[in-house]
């Protein structure tokens, strides 16, 4: 039986709760010990600030080197890499997104506007905004976007300069925009979205984790109860049986889930089947879904924008708090 919620509310929770679930994790991002997380954050209910030193900070082993002037993507940032200590996200705000976020709320804006998609338009605004200073104040630039501007700047064509071998959860949030936005055509939706990932995010594992949220989230956009739609995609999926048992694992408490059955780390074979655990035991409490989410650690971010676009399109976006929705610092943009 479909509730009756009506597909723009979907939609519109969909949007706010990939948003929301973003900025809600950002300050407590990549904390693998959740007793320090929760040291200096406390239980996180509301957008906070981050505050430096990050105890889990490994952006001092990280590193990037533009192969030419245009593939220049980290700009002031450049002198804070290397250092130990350093938050992923040290310069931004209560309710600001991470790049990842930002660069999912470009790509609604630039559907939104254009009320299609091509990727040769939104390939060269990608590349403007992340090579022009001052578009964004993160740290933290990922590993699927050096590698694309590595490529980028020795003069490889756009369309081929991502990974082929991705398995990052991260790359969701930057191909649910078009998923959501085109989902009254579930078929143009799936196929759209699986071809814009695989520019960043390609791979068969990418793939399969594609497919299998675009099908769930489609379902829910349209009605479809989330244990039952979960169940069928679940059927149908290639995910691995190791992968399934989460229905199975409803009873027992969060972090024993997400952090010891599963890893809390970003690898979609371990993030896929945590997220969907989360989406399982709160697809009735969506706003204790993401607080849960958050306070598991771990790349809380990449799981969170895909939790809460499912938690969304399932309840609607009255099923977000005013508080979350008005203090994003960015408001999303709604299709028209």
């Amino acid at each position: 039986m479909k509730n009756k919620i009506s597909y723009r509310d979907r939609v519109a929770g969909a949007i706010y709760g990939l948003f929301i679930a973003d900025a809600l994790a950002m300050p407590v991002h990549w904390y693998y010990d959740t007793d320090a997380l929760r040291r200096d954050y406390g239980q996180i209910r509301n957008y906070l600030p981050p505050k430096n030193p990050h105890p889990d900070s490994i952006l001092w082993r990280s590193s990037y080197v533009p192969t030419s002037t245009k593939g220049d993507i980290l700009h002031d940032q450049a002198q804070y890499w290397g250092e130990k200590g350093i938050h992923y996200h040290q310069f931004l705000t209560a309710g600001e997104n991470t790049l990842n976020g930002q660069l999912a709320a470009e790509l609604l804006e630039f559907v939104c506007g254009r009320k299609n998609y091509d990727p040769g338009p939104w390939l060269d605004h990608f590349i403007s905004f992340l090579t022009t200073p001052g578009n964004h104040r993160d740290t933290y630039v990922e590993e699927h976007l050096r590698h694309f501007f590595t490529n980028y700047g020795r003069g490889i064509d756009p369309e081929r300069c991502g990974r082929k071998d991705e398995h990052h959860i991260g790359g969701l949030t930057l191909m649910l925009p078009l998923t959501i936005y085109f989902s009254d055509s579930p078929d143009y939706a799936k196929k759209i979205s699986r071809e814009h990932l695989a520019l960043t995010h390609g791979g068969p594992l990418m793939s399969r984790g594609a497919a299998l949220t675009t099908d769930l989230l489609i379902k829910l956009l349209h009605g479809a109860p989330m244990i039952e739609a979960l169940e069928e995609v679940l059927q149908s999926s290639a995910l691995k049986p190791a992968g399934r048992c989460f229905l199975d694992l409803l009873d027992y408490p969060d972090h024993i889930v997400v952090g010891r059955h599963y890893s809390s780390a970003c690898y979609m074979d371990q993030a896929l089947p945590a997220t969907l655990f989360l989406a399982a035991k709160y697809h009735g409490q969506p706003e204790q879904g993401l607080i849960a989410n958050t306070m598991c650690g771990g790349d809380n971010c990449g799981r969170g924008s895909l939790l809460g676009a499912l938690l969304g399109a399932a309840c609607g976006v009255e099923a977000w708090p005013l508080r979350w929705r008005n203090g994003l610092l960015r408001q999303p943009a709604l299709p028209s």
